[in-house]
């Protein structure tokens, strides 16, 4: 018995990677999890989009900040494991894929959040969450030394996931305030399960996964433009305006990228804390990245015309503006004040997130923001490494 077990734990066996591993890069596996997960953002991004569109903006980010916030925890948990335990063995391949199946369930479900549906969104979290804790289970089983935290994980993770389906049946408002007290709960568990013992994530890697998320959200919100154009064009919008509303959306996407990337974040995650505050800052950062796409097709649509009438100028303004103010706000949160850069590098990041919102008001808010992100992406930029 003692040897069936001992070849077991050698079968199931996962080490923890070296954390000053050199040239640690994202694998294959890894860039193909980021893009399942991005259909879930586009799905998200793109119900948003509708809600605001057709005046029922309240309910739209509700909903869109109930989905994300399944996207983004998702996310983020597996990318700090596998920065710690990734093997590329047939097991961690398996587990890996029932995650994004899961990920393809909660895109199905998201476009019924909105309207406080959540039996398939909470299927498919659930089943990209215990798919994490049966990793989490085998890092237990074959490793004595990660064995305490690893098992505070994978319990912290399945008691709320009990408590996620639980959920379901809480109606109204209640249901509203226990989302909430079950999100805070999510974010809890590693600081309970690695209060004694870190996971052993790698600082450069972890860098490198968020800048490629947050490139890949940024590239749905270019789809999302273009869908946007496209729409405009079938409906004979003049050529001169949409030129000129999609050269905005462009700079706005090409300057947030220039801003998020102008700061190496490897320096921040170190140290536990400042780490988890990087980390969960990144659900403003990527929230609001994605949602920068709805507020562009918000924009063009109200511009030429192909909307549905039931938004005002400034309301459509706020759409864009709103979520570019908060990426400014995250990003100068998470990525430049814990360098301790000069007041003009605070200023503009702080300026730029108080000019874009007036800039909603005006009638040529895209073409406004798009000029102040150039402006804060010209003025921000980190010292030479």
């Amino acid at each position: 018995m003692t040897g069936t077990l001992g070849r077991l734990r050698h079968r199931l066996a996962m080490p923890p990677r070296d954390p000053e591993q050199p040239y640690r890069v994202a694998t294959p596996l890894e860039l193909f999890f980021d893009l399942v997960f991005v259909v879930a953002v586009a799905q998200a991004a793109h119900d948003l989009s509708h809600a605001v569109a057709e005046g029922h903006a309240g309910e739209g980010v509700l909903g869109y900040a109930a989905a994300f916030f399944a996207i983004w925890w998702a996310w983020v948990n597996w990318t700090w494991f596998a920065s710690a335990f990734d093997i590329d063995d047939t097991a961690y391949r398996i587990a890996t894929f029932v995650q994004m199946f899961g990920a393809l369930v909660l895109a199905a479900g998201i476009g019924q959040v909105s309207e406080g549906h959540f039996a398939i969104a909470v299927i498919g979290y659930v089943i990209m969450r215990m798919a994490l804790v049966s990793q989490w289970l085998r890092v237990a089983l074959a490793n004595p030394y990660m064995r305490p935290a690893a098992l505070r994980f994978a319990a912290g993770v399945t008691g709320v996931q009990v408590l996620w389906i639980a959920r379901l049946a809480v109606p109204g408002v209640w249901g509203g305030v226990a989302f909430v007290v079950l999100a805070l709960v999510e974010m809890a568990v590693p600081w309970w399960a690695e209060r004694h013992r870190n996971t052993p994530w790698h600082a450069h890697h972890i860098a490198e996964r968020y800048i490629l998320f947050t490139m890949i959200v940024l590239g749905e919100v270019v789809l999302a433009s273009t869908a946007a154009v496209r729409t405009a064009m079938a409906g004979h919008a003049p050529a001169g305006l949409l030129i000129l509303v999609s050269a905005g959306g462009f700079v706005i996407v090409c300057a947030m990228w220039w801003i998020y990337t102008s700061w190496p974040a490897h320096r921040l995650l170190r140290e536990r804390g400042h780490a988890f505050r990087w980390s969960y800052t990144h659900y403003a950062i990527f929230a609001a990245a994605a949602a920068v796409g709805a507020g562009i097709s918000v924009m063009v649509a109200y511009k030429t015309e192909t909307g549905h009438g039931a938004l005002g100028g400034a309301a459509a303004g706020a759409a864009l503006a709103i979520p570019v103010a908060v990426f400014l706000l995250g990003t100068w949160f998470a990525h430049v004040r814990p360098h301790r850069p000069g007041p003009a590098v605070t200023a503009a990041h702080l300026l730029g997130a108080a000019l874009v919102l007036p800039a909603a008001f005006t009638p040529i808010a895209i073409e406004l923001i798009a000029v102040i992100l150039v402006a804060v992406a010209a003025a921000g930029r980190a010292p030479a490494r």
